[in-house]
């Protein structure tokens, strides 16, 4: 419904607001750099099988941050088609090689009483145990959340897209479902204890295919599992680097995080700066090489952003109820004039209920997830703050502020552009921006080129020029000249130099201000067209060019003693998308 990058930060955002959006990424991004820790450890717990000391302590260390130094490599490299179809081909091995032991296992194994004989719930297992359990269990289900992620990249038809996930929903239930019945009675409990709790801890696949017979089928497939796993592991921590890739840029462009941490590199285009502190990051995961910790913090921001994304369904079906819907989630009940969809309200309730039992019985989660809220909670603060953007509305940059790379020699090296407090303004300050950058060389860094953001107030001639103005119109004026101010900085080696002026007569100000500042180059809006239909001589659309602009666009056009660039008035949502820059005038 609504094809951005990002999953749940894109739900919430339609639903609620830009804080409520930044809350779920922030959940999602801890959970990323998290399964890259998990996976690349548990990676090094399969290669085990080949070596023995590979599993040990100090080598595990060494080989899981070597798999995270891999990753990082290759995803500041980036993928491509022929990568990307290899690592398809290890995913679907992986998985047949999951079903063919779900089959086997439960063949030869499989039997109700070992299942249900050793349970003696709030002693094995402790309801505190049974409680972590459920909620590590919603870990299964994060691939949805990664394909949710392309959503911006791919294109598919209603039918297709019911069938994709259906069959991912499918598919994760009956694998996990089924390899954990095959392993609780491949290593069954006795006592209250069990080898998938202590020796096949972190690679209990290899524990169970040590159960099968004959003994050379056995050894086969465990050197099998050993190879295919830790190959899949590796895949599936580039997948989440890949995921926090996407999420990266997604909050990045919606100033949601720095730009710097969102820097694309200058040739492959990824978010390298955010890649490298990922990585960092999850190698310090991996040092204190507990699992039981990792997860249980993974578990914490998964509930989070699923409840998240769940209530913001639900939501959606209120505030959005008439937009076209390519998957709409089955059972729906007619409540307050909306279809609420009933999976998604217990999937709400669930995840949630779950969040607050983590929070409980797992200290790891409640510490360190909660300071990662906060510590992420205060930058989105301070950073929207910074440039007196609101905290609950859309603000976003253009990706080109994103590229490392200097932009273009520049063609100009000081403009003017009035400020009026529309829709246009960010969009002229950044074209703006992007005449005046250039290639930093040791002149430029001498002569910054400047932009000179001006807010016209227009005093009516029923008040003095210097009358008291309204604090509301004052209020907008700052806000507006500091987002100006904060986007055109963004570009390398631009200054906005930010001014008020008043005026009886807009075009008359904005000319001689320009010649009075010595500008190059004026950049301005041009004021939509009427939407009279009958041409120029009833002032709408039709005629020659000069008809689409408006009486101040027409006077600064012709009495500027500088070249003007006038950007295309927008005449709907889609053209707001779309405009640029469209007419330039030499005088």
């Amino acid at each position: 419904m609504h094809p951005e990058r990002s999953g749940s930060t894109v739900f919430a955002r339609y639903a609620f607001n830009e804080l409520v959006s930044f809350v779920a990424g922030w959940a999602i991004l801890l959970d990323y750099i998290i399964l890259i820790a998990v996976t690349c450890y548990a990676a090094t717990q399969y290669v085990r099988v080949f070596w023995g000391p590979l599993g040990d302590s100090a080598e595990a260390l060494g080989l899981a941050l070597a798999f995270i130094a891999f990753v990082v490599f290759a995803n500041i490299r980036g993928f491509g088609g022929r990568r990307a179809r290899r690592i398809g081909m290890l995913v679907i091995a992986d998985l047949a090689l999951q079903g063919f032991v779900v089959v086997l296992g439960l063949a030869l194994f499989f039997t109700p009483g070992k299942l249900l004989d050793p349970i003696q719930l709030g002693t094995a297992p402790s309801w505190s145990g049974l409680v972590f359990a459920l909620t590590v269990a919603v870990v299964a289900f994060t691939s949805l959340e990664s394909a949710a992620g392309v959503a911006g990249e791919v294109r598919i038809s209603s039918r297709a897209l019911k069938r994709v996930v259906g069959t991912g929903t499918t598919t994760v239930l009956l694998l996990y479902a089924g390899i954990a019945l095959v392993a609780v009675t491949a290593l069954p409990v006795h006592a209250g204890h069990t080898e998938l709790a202590t020796r096949y801890l972190n690679a209990p696949m290899v524990g169970i295919v040590a159960r099968v017979h004959p003994h050379a089928l056995a050894e086969a497939l465990k050197y099998v599992v050993g190879a295919l796993g830790a190959l899949t592991l590796v895949a599936a921590a580039n997948s989440a680097m890949l995921g926090l890739s996407r999420l990266a840029y997604s909050l990045s462009t919606n100033r949601q995080i720095p730009s710097g941490l969102g820097r694309l590199h200058p040739q492959r285009s990824t978010p390298y700066v955010l890649i490298t502190l990922a990585g960092l990051i999850a190698a310090a995961l991996v040092v204190p090489e507990d699992l039981d910790f990792l997860v249980g913090i993974y578990a914490f921001g998964a509930l989070l952003a699923f409840t998240i994304a769940h209530v913001s369904v639900c939501r959606l079906r209120y505030t959005e109820p008439e937009r076209d819907r390519p998957y709409r989630i089955p059972l729906s009940l007619r409540v307050g004039g909306g279809a609420l969809p009933v999976p998604a309200v217990l999937g709400a309730l669930i995840c949630a209920a779950g969040w607050v039992a983590l929070m409980i019985v797992h200290d790891p989660a409640r510490y360190v997830g909660l300071g990662w809220m906060v510590g992420g909670l205060t930058m989105y603060v301070v950073y929207r703050r910074a440039d007196e953007s609101s905290l609950l509305r859309r603000v976003t940059v253009s990706p080109e502020i994103l590229r490392a790379e200097p932009p273009a020699e520049r063609d100009y090296g000081s403009v003017l552009v009035p400020l009026f407090g529309t829709e246009l303004d960010e969009d002229i300050v950044q074209t703006a921006a992007l005449l005046v950058s250039g290639e930093p060389t040791d002149e430029a860094a001498i002569d910054t080129a400047t932009i000179e953001a001006v807010w016209i107030f227009v005093i009516p001639m029923s008040l003095p020029l210097d009358a008291r103005l309204p604090e509301a119109q004052i209020k907008e004026a700052r806000q507006a000249l500091a987002r100006a101010k904060a986007v055109g900085e963004e570009y390398a080696g631009v200054q906005v130099a930010t001014a008020t002026v008043r005026t009886r007569r807009a075009g008359y100000a904005i000319v001689d201000e320009a010649r009075r500042r010595g500008v190059e180059a004026i950049v301005l809006g041009a004021e939509e067209p009427s939407r009279i239909r009958g041409g120029a001589r009833l002032g709408g659309r039709g005629g020659r060019l000069e008809t689409y602009v408006g009486d101040v666009t027409k006077y600064v056009v012709s009495k500027a003693g500088c070249r003007v660039i006038v950007t295309a008035p927008a005449a709907d949502e889609e053209a707001r998308a779309r405009r640029a820059a469209a007419v330039a005038h030499g005088s």
